[in-house]
């Protein structure tokens, strides 16, 4: 799963997910659209099967295991995150806008994303994803998307 796949995701968050007026289309639907749009079907299905993993079935199980852990870094995770990375991460976490069981859910879905780098601003689209997929997590929604909105408006002056 490479950028495409990522821009992909982007879009779909964009355009589907982020309003909160409409239901949100089923698989199919959205395949079509995507389809419709210009994008490969096999990026599109490996998009979905990357939505299915924001499920966060094992973040009640995660939760419990993580609540006073110290994180530790597989040798694999921290070839692939690098120090800033994972120091964002930690940065969020210290805001409160990640727990520790959603810190892992994104960390889980950053390296599904199977990119060969990954930078900063892939990891705001995934909290963004990551908290808007869950309920009750407006505030920290809110709270990293003015970050996000903030930085970009920064770097245009």
């Amino acid at each position: 799963m490479k950028d495409n796949v990522l821009d992909l995701l982007i879009y779909l968050f964009e355009n589907y997910m982020s309003t909160d007026d409409e239901p949100r289309p089923d698989r199919d639907i959205l395949k079509r659209e995507l389809d419709k749009a210009g994008f490969a079907e096999g990026d599109i299905e490996r998009a979905l099967q990357w939505l299915d993993g924001l499920s966060g079935v094992q973040l009640g199980l995660v939760a419990e295991a993580t609540a006073r852990a110290v994180r530790v870094f597989s040798n694999h995770e921290a070839q692939r995150l690098d120090t800033d990375v994972r120091g964002y991460l930690m940065y969020l976490e210290n805001l409160a806008i990640l727990s520790s069981a959603q810190r892992e859910l994104v960390i889980d879905r950053l390296m599904a994303l199977d990119a060969d780098e990954i930078d900063i601003e892939q990891v705001k689209w995934v909290v963004l994803m990551v908290l808007f997929s869950q309920p009750g997590q407006e505030s920290a929604y809110a709270q990293m998307e003015d970050l996000v909105f903030e930085e970009h408006s920064d770097a245009l002056h």
